[in-house]
């Protein structure tokens, strides 16, 4: 063979040997690339792989890489020892997955049992409340046991339902026998008040209402600040009755009646207290009001100013009062008023019937005939009443206030409560019935207006009268009529009107 395909047989070799040198250099990236994949679960795998992968030359250069010596290691800074005491705790060694499966796969019952441990150690060490296992029974004894419950809670419905229709009927007879209990007490509501628009007011003083004798000597000889420190002082002490309080029970007593045949009546007495009283002496006002079970809710205490400004305000029908000036003024203002004087203390009156009496001329009608008897004499007066007998008599004072009577009448006529009708009007006159008489009676028709009791008296005096019908109040014009009703114990109320006043004064 010659030297050139000698030559040319090496270099063949030689590239042969090269290219399988790179295919195995390949080979073994690729190899080792997939080892590094494969180290972190299966080390011994990927080594073992990687060793039988190399070729023979590859192993001994390995071999001789592995002889040499490596560089030498710098060694770490030496640090002192710490005392045990001051050591920190050692944290411990993470729970890699590859010892857990590693366990798993050589012992798993143990190492169920293990875990199992464990989550008990750590619950107990949590504190948290251990149940006990449930004994396991078999399907039919367990099936057996809920049937028995079943039984159980069905028979259980119906003593259930017995027992809560027992609770029922008892607490509906618990609630019947309060109901008739409270049928059987009378009420303690308070009425409310009708509506001023509606109502029939009557404006009453403080002196009319309760006997203020003993505060009124301290005013007039100590002066007001004695008088207000005498009520501060006594405004727990209940004031006694005065002229007028007959008179507003009777009212109530009315207004009581009404409310029973038509419970939602307007057309009703409302009494206002009007006072000219300070604000300081209302307490003792209201307390003796409260005590008594009067029903007056509205007020009037105007400091010691006249109240009668207010009058109007308040819609009075008929104004109350002990002081004669005040009632002077009222009536200028046109407002049905009259001076009030007390009677026997010992005098019993009807609650169950309201009892008015009236005078007839200068109090239901004109003064004009009282003209004409005092300036022509009883004859010409006589002629005169029998030639105008057909033409009404014109309105007094209190003509307004037996209206508003006689319309209350009728609401209990309506209801077939003519003879039991609390209320009862009286016209006591000194007028002769023959002479006079008719056309009294033929005004009072016109009007429109019923008078229960008409008394003709002629002239003779009127007390006897009076203590037999026993009224609440007596309404008349002249002095001695109501001084002599009062000496034999009638409550009276003097009317200042008319031509009697100017003669008198």
């Amino acid at each position: 063979m010659s030297q050139t395909s000698l030559k040319q047989k090496k270099k063949n070799e030689t590239g042969s040997r090269n290219s399988k040198d790179s295919l195995d250099t390949e080979k073994r990236k690729d190899s080792e690339k997939s080892g590094v994949r494969l180290s972190t679960q299966l080390p011994s795998s990927s080594t073992t792989s990687r060793t039988s992968s190399t070729s023979p030359s590859q192993q001994e250069s390995l071999k001789q890489l592995s002889e040499q010596p490596s560089p030498p290691t710098p060694p770490l800074p030496s640090t002192p020892p710490m005392p045990l005491d001051s050591r920190p705790p050692t944290p411990p060694e993470p729970y890699s997955s590859s010892r857990r499966s590693t366990k798993m796969h050589e012992n798993p019952e143990a190492w169920a049992h293990g875990i199992v441990r464990d989550i008990r150690d750590s619950t107990q060490q949590r504190g948290y409340p251990r149940t006990p296992p449930t004994e396991w029974k078999p399907y039919s004894q367990r099936r057996s046991t809920y049937s028995q419950l079943d039984r159980d809670c069905l028979s259980e419905l119906p003593r259930q339902h017995q027992q809560r229709e027992e609770e029922e009927d008892d607490e509906e007879a618990y609630w019947a026998s309060v109901k008739t209990l409270y049928e059987k007490i009378p009420s303690c509501s308070r009425p409310r008040p009708p509506k001023p628009k509606n109502a029939i007011t009557i404006a009453v003083s403080s002196r009319a209402l309760f006997n203020m004798v003993d505060g009124r000597k301290i005013y007039e000889e100590e002066g007001l600040e004695k008088y207000m420190e005498y009520q501060l002082n006594n405004e727990n002490v209940i004031l006694t009755p005065g002229p007028a309080f007959h008179f507003v029970k009777a009212l109530q007593h009315v207004n009581a009646r009404l409310r029973e045949l038509y419970p939602n009546e307007q057309d009703l007495f409302d009494i206002v207290l009007m006072t000219n009283n300070h604000a300081q002496v209302g307490v003792r006002l209201i307390n003796s009001v409260n005590h008594y079970g009067l029903l007056i809710d509205r007020f009037c205490l105007t400091g010691g100013k006249s109240p009668i400004g207010y009058l109007k305000a308040y819609l009075t029908n008929l104004y109350l009062s002990a002081d004669s000036e005040k009632v002077q003024e009222a009536i200028q203002e046109g407002i049905a008023s009259a001076t009030m004087f007390d009677g026997a203390k010992d005098m019993a009156y009807c609650d169950t019937q309201l009892r008015v009496a009236f005078d007839g001329d200068a109090v239901l009608f004109s003064d004009e005939s009282e003209h004409i008897a005092k300036e022509h004499g009883l004859d010409k007066f006589f002629q005169h009443e029998t030639m105008f007998e057909n033409k009404p008599l014109a309105q007094g004072p209190l003509k307004g206030f037996l209206e508003d009577l006689g319309r209350l009448q009728k609401k209990f006529y309506a209801k077939d409560e003519r003879l039991l009708c609390p209320i009862r009007t009286y016209l006591v006159t000194a007028r002769s019935a023959a002479s006079s008489g008719a056309r009294v009676l033929k005004t009072l028709r016109r009007w429109g207006l019923e008078i229960d009791e008409a008394l003709f008296l002629a002239g003779a005096p009127k007390g006897p009268i009076l203590v037999k019908i026993r009224p609440h109040i007596f309404f008349d014009d002249h002095m001695f009529h109501i001084e002599g009703a009062q000496k034999l114990g009638t409550i009276t109320a003097h009317v200042p009107y008319g031509i009697s006043q100017k003669m008198n004064n």
